[in-house]
């Protein structure tokens, strides 16, 4: 490169500065290897977020207990919103009129979700036992209210013939299924689950007005 001088004189070549080389970062694979993996881990964040929106549904909820082989009423649930919820197999809100009028297979406990796995159409009824109903007046039943579950003993009173044989009581062990206030009677229908073997005996005490009922453990 040639320079002028102030004085006219020839130019004079001077040496040129070398350009400025910028020198590259190294890039440390190990560093690489942590960003990729961090833009992994946020879309698959982003994807899980827009999973669970997607998944928000309506569901039925147990607003109040229900005790076991207790009837549901619509009263009895709340429809409440639930994100996600794998697993659980939550009854969807929309099927309120199906589950009503089911029973109870299990205790539910307000504040929980409901499945269909806790809830039966069969009277609660063990094997080799059947369903006998019983009219009784207000005052013969033994607690305020009979719950499905309750364990009673049906015990026989004396006849009121004086020519029948005085025997001693005869006992039998049911379960309660349900228990159903007649409207404008004084009178309860409480439907038993007893031996098979027992109902015939029960029916035919029943019939005279020869049975007490005595509540032996509550549900």
């Amino acid at each position: 490169m040639s320079v002028a001088t102030r004085d006219g004189t020839s130019p004079v070549d001077t040496p040129v500065a070398p350009p400025r080389v910028v020198r590259q970062r190294r890039v440390r694979p190990g560093l690489l290897g942590l960003a990729v993996l961090l833009i992994a881990l946020g879309g698959l964040g982003s994807a899980f977020a827009v999973t669970s929106v997607r998944a928000t549904g309506s569901y039925l909820a147990v607003a109040r207990t229900v005790e076991v082989g207790g009837v549901l009423s619509a009263d009895d649930l709340v429809s409440v919103q639930v994100a996600g919820g794998q697993g659980l197999d939550p009854v969807p809100a929309d099927q309120l009129a199906d589950v009503v009028g089911m029973r109870a297979a299990v205790s539910l406990t307000p504040g929980t979700l409901l499945t269909m796995a806790q809830l039966t159409d069969e009277p609660l009824l063990g094997p080799g036992q059947q369903q006998l109903a019983l009219g009784l007046r207000a005052a013969q039943v033994p607690a305020p209210k009979l719950r499905p579950g309750d364990q009673v003993l049906l015990v026989s009173t004396p006849s009121e013939d004086r020519g029948s044989p005085s025997g001693g009581a005869t006992r039998f062990t049911a379960t309660v299924t349900d228990a159903v206030s007649t409207e404008g009677r004084d009178e309860v229908v409480v439907y038993l689950a007893l031996a098979v073997r027992d109902v015939p005996a029960v029916v035919a005490l029943a019939a005279q007005d020869r049975i007490a009922l005595v509540l032996t453990r509550a549900a």
